[in-house]
């Protein structure tokens, strides 16, 4: 070890051990920045800064190292790419009473994230009912650019999704109360006010509630091609050719417009308490200020909406599969729910001590490794689930957490692949007719409500999830469990 890579005069690189590197401080960094990767990983991060490119992920991890109370290291996945201010795949813990919680560290797709659900149902028994049932999840799941869904809202029901998440959404009827055990925060975090959210930003919500949205969001039906690790894949109820679904959306409206609204008010507590700011979205305030307290209460709104919105699409997933192939809705369960952009209170140990922080997750999600409460009963002796999802021509991954993750990364991981190109890049060099057909002869069915989204997200714009998930495994961050393969993809 010990290889190091001089970026500039100031800013270099070292590898500290096979998969991981660290940028040693300089100038007004408080912490290192940690980075999770191969070789490849950081001469791609290093080129992009010796480009002269501005939006580069490499100085964002040494701007999030600058702020004011950040525990530990800058910290960046393997599937680290550029985002606005935070980096991709970044997480930042900060402590409670002198750190600060940034809008760049969340973003505007609040609480994104994956719902995995299970069947007793294998692929032979798919295969030939497939596109029906694709046509079945296309015509019951609204997607796409502005779509609604049948759920209507007033102002007070709005301000219960708020308040309530998931609980919501079962309440009135979408899906069961056992789904609840789990979801993250049981599909329901505590410090939500619907107070400190406009009323724009809930006008966005009425009709959204149960809606896929567009971008990177996608239902995919997924069976289970590989275990790796048994003794999990038990506990959590996987086995070989298993039918599984997953739902990948967000916050939708609301949550954008939260980051929209808040972008101004964490820009002028920046002034108000000196907090230098080195790119735009990276303004912020003290988590225990009245704008801090204000900012993560809308989050916590803006989590809970995901959470409802989630919840509310898993039924409509179980409605097609009945209508479709005569399943029961009972017999297809919540395996787990994470979300993947969110700024959460919680207790990790820092140099030996318990410490109140607030973990900022940026395209990252919670990788709890065994015995910590916040895992379900079922799971709690092996770690968490991870959700990794790929793209629609690859895999995904089911990985589970680990005692490392908890020591080094405030049991965080990746999230995804990770884009290799911008959205407008993958428009230009890929045509989504030509997507669809590779995909349909690998047997895999899409169903898209933008021909523009496909091209956007065609398996050529990312990194090879295969390749960042062996890096985190080798890492110990995380410990593969199953790797998915696609049959049908939902595109919005």
């Amino acid at each position: 070890m010990g290889k190091t890579i001089q970026v500039t005069d100031e800013l270099r690189v070292v590898q500290v051990e096979p998969y991981i590197w660290e940028i040693p401080p300089y100038g007004e960094m408080r912490v290192p920045g940690r980075i999770y990767g191969d070789r490849a990983t950081v001469e791609h991060l290093v080129a992009d800064v010796k480009a002269g490119k501005s939006w580069n992920a490499l100085l964002q991890i040494v701007n999030v190292a600058c702020l004011p109370g950040i525990q530990k290291a800058s910290l960046a996945m393997a599937d680290v790419h550029p985002g606005y201010g935070f980096p991709i795949g970044g997480v930042g813990a900060f402590d409670f009473d002198e750190g600060v919680i940034s809008m760049a560290g969340v973003g505007y797709d609040i609480n994104c994230g994956v719902r995995t659900m299970s069947t007793n149902l294998t692929r032979d028994e798919i295969e030939p009912k497939k596109e029906d049932l694709a046509n079945a999840l296309y015509c019951t799941v609204p997607a796409g650019l502005g779509s609604t869904g049948a759920i209507r809202l007033n102002l007070k029901e709005v301000d219960k999704v708020l308040e309530k998440g998931a609980e919501f959404s079962v309440e009135r009827g979408y899906g069961f109360p056992e789904d609840l055990e789990y979801i993250e925060e049981r599909g329901r975090i505590a410090g939500a006010d619907p107070g400190a959210v406009s009323m724009k930003a809930k006008k966005r919500q009425f009709k959204q509630i149960g809606t896929l949205g567009s971008g990177n969001h996608y239902l995919e039906v997924q069976w289970v091609e590989k275990i790796y690790a048994p003794d999990v894949a038990d506990a959590y109820g996987l086995f070989p050719n298993q039918i599984l679904i997953s739902i990948h959306c967000g916050s939708r409206g609301l949550g954008h417009q939260i980051g929209t609204d808040y972008l101004k008010v964490l820009e002028a507590a920046s002034r108000k308490y000196n907090i230098p700011i080195r790119e735009r979205e990276l303004v912020c305030a003290p988590i225990d200020s009245p704008e801090g307290r204000q900012y993560l209460a809308a989050v916590n709104c803006g989590i809970n909406c995901a959470f409802a919105n989630r919840q509310a699409i898993a039924h409509l997933t179980r409605q097609a599969f009945h209508d479709a192939l005569g399943v029961r809705p009972q017999e297809i369960v919540t395996l787990y729910e994470i979300g993947h952009n969110t700024a959460k209170v919680e207790e990790h140990e820092v140099d030996g001590q318990i410490k109140k922080l607030v973990v900022h997750r940026k395209g990252a999600t919670r990788a709890f490794g065994p015995g910590r409460k916040e895992v379900p009963a079922a799971y709690r002796e092996v770690g968490q689930p991870v959700l990794v999802g790929g793209t629609m021509g690859t895999c995904s991954f089911i990985l589970h957490g680990t005692k490392r993750a908890m020591e080094e990364t405030f049991g965080s991981a990746l999230h995804g692949a990770g884009r290799t190109l911008s959205r407008r890049q993958a428009k230009k060099r890929f045509w989504s007719g030509d997507v669809i057909a590779a995909l349909a002869e690998q047997g895999i069915v899409v169903r898209a409500h933008s021909k523009s989204g496909v091209a956007e997200e065609a398996p050529g714009a990312y990194k090879d999830v295969e390749e960042v998930v062996e890096i985190m495994h080798n890492a110990g961050i995380i410990r593969k469990v199953a790797r998915l393969r696609p049959l049908i993809c939902i595109k919005g």
